[in-house]
Parts: structure tokens; sequence; C-alpha cells
């Protein structure tokens, strides 16, 4: 039997009530809102922005998406709602606009193609984020908490305390965004609220079996062949704890497949008994390399990611770094050892 003196784990906490309401300050019916999130957007980014917009819409908000790049293909479920994806149209999508909400965002270079219009922008920006700070955030009116297992967290507090109603539709986005940034609700970021926002999820009519399949269990061929290619390049330094693989240029196209086909390949070397920090290496071409940093606990990529520019959370960060793949991984990787010495 529960405690009757046991805090209500879905109540929002008081500060993300604070900010919220200080956000919605920000926003009036009939206002064009445009919604955006990082280069490459994932199910959190996704999630969070396709929730927002159908909530807006109850506020009587004409809400749009315009992202860096394009809506990927495995979440285009979630554009049934009514809203419009505007990522096609570039910065010429966020003309005449009365707020633009950043999410899943700390940094206003994680925009992209899209950071200098933001950055002209003669309107407020709104941030609704779960990162570690950024060195250029990209609003002024936060609500941000690291302690959120995701951004759709946030987004699911916004509906809590403002009275919206959370949809089938709503429950689903938001869903797809714990669900992925939680990896299927095994990462140290899951945690008991998430657990009990999943089951308010689950009875506004998510089905966890079809959710599943979506998102795991639909994937192309070329991203198993891509994978095989990952692994074959792994290579692992048992005395100091790190793994690491490494995506050679053009094998995206070899294969038809995108890079949200990527995710999860850096779960692979983080795996292993005995490895501390995984790293992917993907070469871009062009003397470009993107990293991606998986850590366990104890063990902070953030504070490494930093020192090449990037950045995220404790133990899930990335960084885009110039030179060739060789170079770059030997670069990381000494200044790895260095970290974990």
């Amino acid at each position: 039997m529960t405690p009757s003196n046991t805090p209500d784990p879905i109540l929002v906490p008081e500060h993300r009530r604070t900010d919220i309401q200080r956000l919605a300050a920000q926003l009036a019916a009939g206002q064009r809102v445009a919604l955006s999130t990082h280069i490459n957007a994932d199910g959190d980014g996704c999630g969070s922005e396709a929730a927002l917009a159908a909530l807006l819409g109850q506020m009587g908000i004409a809400a749009h998406i315009v992202n860096p790049t394009p809506w990927p293909q495995m979440f285009q479920y979630l554009l049934d709602d009514g809203f419009a994806e505007r990522s096609a149209e570039g910065a010429l999508a966020l003309r005449g606009i009365d707020r633009l909400i950043v999410l899943d965002i700390s940094d206003v270079r994680r925009l992209g193609a899209l950071a200098d219009a933001v950055r002209a922008l003669p309107v407020p920006a709104l941030v609704i984020d779960h990162h570690l700070p950024g060195e250029e955030p990209p609003g002024t009116v936060h609500v941000s908490d690291t302690a959120a297992c995701a951004t759709g967290e946030l987004v699911f507090d916004v509906a809590e305390t403002l009275g919206l109603q959370i949809t089938p539709a709503i429950a689903t986005a938001l869903y797809t965004a714990i669900l992925t940034d939680t990896g299927g609700f095994r990462f140290s970021n899951t945690s008991p609220r998430c657990h009990a926002i999943a089951a308010r999820l689950l009875a506004a009519g998510v089905d966890p079996e079809a959710m599943y399949k979506r998102i795991y269990a639909s994937v192309p061929r070329g991203r198993l062949q891509l994978l095989r290619d990952a692994l074959d390049s792994l290579d692992v330094d048992a005395d100091n704890g790190i793994a690491w693989v490494t995506i050679a240029a053009g094998a995206l196209e070899r294969y038809d497949v995108t890079g949200e086909d990527l995710d999860g390949i850096a779960e692979y070397p983080r795996s292993i008994a005995g490895v501390r920090l995984a790293l992917l290496f993907r070469d871009l071409g062009h003397a470009r390399v993107k990293i991606s940093f998986r850590s366990v606990r104890g063990v902070d990529c953030n504070a490494l990611a930093k020192r090449f520019g990037g950045g995220g959370h404790a133990r899930a960060s990335g960084a885009m770094v110039a030179g060739s793949v060789e170079s770059v991984r030997d670069q990381v990787i000494a200044a790895a050892r260095e970290m974990l010495a």
C-alpha cells in the first residue's frame, strides 16, 4: 500500500511550473509561431515539436515546424495532426512569425543553416530543453531542466501546467520523445517520473507494440549493412576502457540510408564489458568528421565533447571536427585516454 505522504510523481516541479508560466505569458491566441529543433532531428526533437504544435493549436495559436534539416522519414507518422512542416522552405518559413520556440537545443549553433536567421529575428525566441547550458543560448525565455528525461517530458509539463488536453496524437508524439531519448527506458535518464508519464500516455491511447514496431522493428536492410561495416571497424583500448567504430565517407549513400540510421550504433561499443567511453566517428568527406560520444555513469563525455567544440549530455554528446577521419580519431582518442587515465 502506498503511503499517503508519498508525492505524486506526475506533479510538475514548482520551478518548471514557474518557467512554463513565464513562457506562456509570451504566447497569445492568434499568434503565428514557428517551432524548430537541432540538425538531424531525433525522436525527442520531432516528438516534442509535434506535441507542442498540437498543444498550441488548443490555445488558438497557429504553429508550423521549420527544421534546419529534413524531417526524418521514420517519424513521418507524427505529421498527421494538421500542422504544417515547412523545413524545405528554410529561413523563409521564419518570416512573419510572432514567436519562435526552439526545442531540444541549448546552443543556437545546433540550428545549423537556420542559426543566422534565428540570431537576426526581430521577435522573441523561446526555449524548451533538457541539455546542459550552451555557450550561445538560442532564446531569452527558457523552460530548461537537465533532470528531465527528455524535452518531451517538459512539453508534457506544459500541457499539465496550462490545463491542455493530451489527445491520442499528442500522447503518441510525447511517447516517441521519451521512448527514444531513454533508449527504450534503458538509459540512466530513465526516472520514476518518466515511467509515470509513460503510463499516463498509454492510458491516453498509445499502443506500445505499434510504437516498438515503428521505431525499432522497421529498419531498412541498408541499416544492418551499415551496422555490419561499423562493427567490422571496431577497435578497443581495454586498458583505458575505450571502444570506437568508424563510418567511412559515402557509406550512407552506398546503402541508401540516412543519418537517422546511425542512431543506436554507438551503443554497441558501449555495451562491451569494461568499456567506459564509446565513440562513433563518421567521415562526412570534405575534411569534416562527426563524432558521437557515449559513456557510462561516472564518465562525463560532455566535457570531452566540449574540448572539440561540441556538447550535449553527460553520457551522450556530439561534436563536429575539421580534419581527416584518421587525424581527428587520433586526437579524440588521445584526449579520451588523458581524461580517463
